[in-house]
């Protein structure tokens, strides 16, 4: 992956993000700077992991939400609009075990047939890691405020909530290997 692959991902997200939905255009600029000092965990794999960054909540743009579920909303828009790199678009639409929001929404089927996960695990859990250490604002959190400031925003008890649940102990589990091979690092 070269620099032009952040670069175009961020001028897109940016078109999409920026005027309708401040907000989350900002969470996204956040979890794309946790990226970056991610590049000694996923080595030659940077650019791809910035790009998806950027890009994960691209789905959420109101012009973009078809189905109103945004990792598959994004995913598509990337892939027909964009042609963008097939690993970025099983990124996006992947992102933070969304097939367990899919199962919950009916839709598991169509996300993995379309967009199967993808087998590079250390990619997967630093996507994982850096949307769910960062919070709305774009500001760093830990995993744990994370998972409660979401929970606490849209109900226990709603369909984020309930997935959420599911997923806490999968995401607890990627942030920590995340974690881990940070601490490995040489300094």
């Amino acid at each position: 992956m070269d620099e032009a692959m952040a670069a175009w991902a961020c001028a897109v997200a940016e078109a999409e993000l920026a005027e309708p939905l401040a907000r989350r255009w900002t969470h996204s600029q956040g979890v794309a700077r946790r990226a970056m000092g991610l590049a000694g965990v996923v080595g030659g794999d940077a650019e791809l992991l910035i790009s998806a960054a950027i890009l994960h909540d691209v789905g959420y743009a109101p012009r973009l939400a078809i189905t109103g579920f945004h990792p598959l909303d994004g995913a598509r828009f990337l892939r027909d609009t964009h042609a963008a790199d097939e690993r970025l678009v099983r990124l996006v639409a992947n992102h933070s075990f969304a097939l367990l929001e899919a199962e919950e929404r009916g839709l598991r089927a169509v996300l993995e047939t379309e967009f199967p996960l993808l087998d590079d695990q250390r990619l997967v859990d630093a996507l994982v890691y850096c949307d769910m250490t960062t919070t709305p604002d774009g500001q760093v959190t830990t995993v744990d405020s994370r998972l409660a400031e979401i929970t606490g925003r849209y109900g226990s008890d709603s369909l984020v909530g309930r997935f959420i649940r599911r997923a806490s102990p999968d995401i607890l589990a990627a942030v920590g290997r995340v974690e881990a091979a940070l601490a490995a690092q040489p300094r």
